[in-house]
C-alpha cells in the first residue's frame, strides 16, 4: 500500500508509476469524486435522522418524515459501501513507486548485471545436472516424493540431509553473529498476513489454501516474521530489527514446465533461511544492501561462481522498491540461475499491516522492511553440480566439513 497522501497530493507521480510497472488501474478519479460526494450526502442524511430521532416522540411528521429518511439513507449507504469497495480493490492493486535505478524491461531477461564473482569450474568431462547425481549417490529422491505427495516435493536422504541439515545450521549461525534475531516460525498463515506483506492479491496463484480455513500454508517465513509486529508501535531506539528463520516453503509454481523445473530447482516445497529488517525509513537503503553483502559472503565462503543482478522493472514484484537477485553458476545446467532475492519493499508491508515505530520526540511513523534470502535447497543442488568429479562423487565445501563429518560424497556401491 502506497501513502494516501501521496496519492491525493501527486496523483500524476502514481498514475506515471503504473504506467510504466504496467498495472491495469483505472486512474479515472470520477470514482473518487464519486465517494466524496455520496460521503457527504450520507453524512448529511445521519445529521439529519439524529436531529428528528429527538422530535419523533411529540411530533407525528417527524415520524413520518424519518421512515421516509430512513430508506434514502439505506440506498445511499448501499451505494456507499459499493463504492468503498471499488476503491479498496483499486487501492490493494497499487504497486509500490520504484527507486531511481531500477532498470527499464519487461523480464529477467533485462536484468542488469551489476558483478561476476567466483570462478566458473571447468571440467574434463561432461558434467551431470544434479538430479543424476542425486541418484548417483542416494541422496535425493524425487520418484518417492512424487508417491507420496505429489510430483515437485521431494526427500533429502542420508548424506543429502547431513548436507542440508550442516548447510542451514552454519547459515543460521553466521546470521546470528551479524545480529539476527534467531525465530522458529508457524507454517501458516492468515489472510490477513497474505495481504499485509503483499502476497494477496498479487501472487494469489502462487499459494496452498486450507479448505474452509482462513489459513493458507507460506510460501516464504517473510510472511510470518514480518506479520509478527502487525499493528505494533516499535522503539525507534530498537531499530534496526533483524529477524531470520528457517521453514519448509509452499508454492504452487503455476506455469513451471521445460528444462528449467528438472530436478529440484522449482518445487512446491523447499527450505529457505530468510533475513528480515525492520528499520527507520532512512535507513532502509544501507540495510537493503547490508543484506546484500550477507548473500554474498555466505555463497564465497561455499565456494559458489555466481552474479549479482539489479531486477528490472517487469521482473519487480508489485510490493518491492528495488531488488537484488543472486545468480549462482550451475555446472549441470549450463548458466546461472537464481538463488536469492533481496528486496527493499518500503512501507509497502508496514502500512497495510500497521507497523510503526515511535521517535524520541513522540512522531510517528511506518517502518520500511527487507526482505532478503539467505538461503535455500538450490545452494545444495550448487554444490552438487559445481564440486561433481568424473566418478560422481561431490567434494564438500570446507566451510561445512565440521558440521557434516564428511568431505566428499561418493557414489553408492554397485
Amino acid at each position: 500500500m502506497i501513502d494516501l497522501k501521496l496519492l491525493r497530493e501527486n496523483a500524476e507521480l502514481v498514475r506515471a508509476n503504473c504506467i510504466r510497472r504496467h498495472c491495469p488501474i483505472d486512474f479515472d478519479v470520477l470514482l473518487e469524486r464519486l465517494y466524496r460526494e455520496i460521503n457527504t450526502e450520507v453524512e448529511d442524511l445521519r445529521a439529519k435522522r439524529n436531529r428528528l430521532s429527538k422530535e419523533c416522540k411529540d411530533n407525528p411528521a417527524a415520524r413520518d418524515e424519518m421512515r421516509l429518511l430512513r430508506d434514502e439513507l439505506g440506498r445511499k449507504e448501499a451505494v456507499l459501501t459499493r463504492t468503498q469497495e471499488k476503491l479498496q480493490a483499486m487501492l490493494d492493486r497499487l504497486p509500490n513507486l520504484l527507486a531511481d535505478d531500477v532498470p527499464d524491461g519487461n523480464d529477467d531477461m533485462d536484468n542488469v548485471e551489476l558483478r561476476k564473482v567466483g570462478t566458473i569450474p571447468v571440467f574434463d568431462f561432461k558434467p551431470r545436472d544434479h538430479q543424476e547425481l542425486g541418484e548417483m549417490l542416494d541422496i535425493l529422491d524425487t520418484a518417492r516424493g512424487a508417491k507420496v505427495a505429489a510430483a515437485g516435493f521431494y526427500y533429502w536422504k542420508g548424506k543429502g540431509a547431513q548436507l542440508a541439515q550442516a548447510l542451514y545450521f552454519w547459515v543460521q549461525k553466521e546470521l546470528i553473529e551479524r545480529g539476527f534475531t534467531l525465530f522458529m516460525s508457524p507454517c501458516l498463515a492468515k489472510e490477513r498476513t497474505l495481504y499485509g506483506t503483499g502476497y494477496l492479491p498479487f501472487f494469489a496463484d502462487q499459494t496452498f489454501n486450507l479448505d474452509g480455513m482462513d489459513l493458507a500454508l507460506i510460501g516464504t517465513s517473510e510472511q510470518t516474521l514480518v506479520g509478527y509486529h502487525a499493528d505494533d508501535v516499535l522503539d525507534a531506539a530498537e531499530l534496526p530489527l533483524r529477524y531470520t528463520a528457517l521453514t519448509p516453503c509452499f508454492r504452487t509454481e503455476a506455469g513451471s514446465y521445460g528444462k528449467a523445473s528438472r530436478g529440484i530447482f522449482r518445487v512446491h516445497q523447499f527450505h529457505k533461511v530468510e533475513q528480515i529488517i525492520f528499520c527507520k525509513p532512512e535507513d532502509s537503503v544501507k540495510y537493503h544492501e547490508e543484506c546484500l553483502a550477507n548473500e554474498e559472503y555466505l555463497l564465497q565462503k561455499l565456494g559458489i561462481p555466481y552474479h549479482v543482478v539489479n531486477v528490472c522493472v517487469g521482473d519487480l514484484g508489485a510490493p518491492g522498491y528495488k531488488k537484488y537477485d543472486i545468480e549462482a553458476w550451475f555446472a549441470g545446467f549450463g548458466a546461472y540461475r537464481e538463488v536469492t532475492s533481496n528486496t527493499n519493499l518500503t512501507s509497502f508491508q508496514s502500512r497495510r499491516l500497521n507497523i510503526r515505530y515511535k521517535a524520541a520526540d513522540g512522531t510517528r511513523d511506518f517502518v520500511h522492511t527487507i526482505s532478503a534470502t539467505a538461503m535455500t535447497d538450490r545452494a545444495i543442488i550448487a554444490i552438487l553440480e559445481n564440486n561433481q568429479r568424473a566418478d560422481g562423487s561431490v567434494v564438500i565445501p570446507e566451510v561445512l566439513r565440521p558440521f557434516t563429518g564428511f568431505d566428499v560424497i561418493e557414489p553408492k556401491k554397485a
